[in-house]
């Protein structure tokens, strides 16, 4: 069965993010398609990028790095949520993307976004990132504004048109993840 990681993409306190991340996995749960799990990057606490050589090479020094090697290569696909933080995605969340190379590549995610302006965003710049990683993200996005979706800017009460949005990402997400396996199985043999 496929395995999708809802990735928390902010560590910054009194975040949106996990709660948001939540939603989606409460939403996620009743599917049968695939598993789905929460990954926080508080739970994974990476300095900025400090490993000696380009990701690329996947010649990790670090503890902390294996680890999260780990974490990233056991999925098929990611629900990235994340702030908008500046016209851009988290710097949390850029950088633990940054660290590794080989375990995003093709596979597929589908973006979660919140902000003034529902965090468009930082989905574009999100979007732009995983073109680089060869990570196929799906159309639909599913975009919470601070001003209609946050009681007050911080209770979370996303409105209920947001549910539709979030299957149709799903939808997208499993089936792409899915087709992309084969891709990797392909390059597992084409390289053994």
């Amino acid at each position: 069965m496929l395995k999708i990681a809802i990735i928390v993409g902010s560590t910054r306190p009194g975040r949106k993010a996990a709660t948001v991340a939540d939603w989606v996995l409460q939403h996620a749960q009743g599917r049968s398609d695939a598993k789905f799990a929460v990954v926080d990057l508080a739970d994974h606490p990476l300095p900025l990028l400090d490993e000696p050589m380009p990701p690329a090479f996947g010649r990790y020094t670090h503890e902390h790095t294996k680890k999260w090697s780990s974490v990233i290569a056991g999925y098929d696909g990611f629900v990235f949520v994340t702030p908008e933080y500046n016209h851009a995605t988290s710097g949390a969340l850029k950088n633990a993307i940054d660290y590794l190379y080989a375990e995003w590549n093709n596979k597929a995610a589908g973006i979660v976004s919140y902000g003034s302006s529902g965090g468009v965003r930082a989905a574009e710049n999100l979007r732009l990132i995983l073109g680089e990683l060869q990570i196929a993200d799906v159309r639909t996005n599913v975009g919470f504004s601070l001003f209609t979706d946050f009681e007050d800017f911080t209770t979370f009460k996303p409105g209920p048109q947001h549910t539709g949005s979030l299957t149709a990402l799903l939808d997208q997400l499993v089936s792409w993840s899915g087709a992309l396996q084969s891709v990797r199985e392909s390059a597992t043999a084409a390289a053994a």
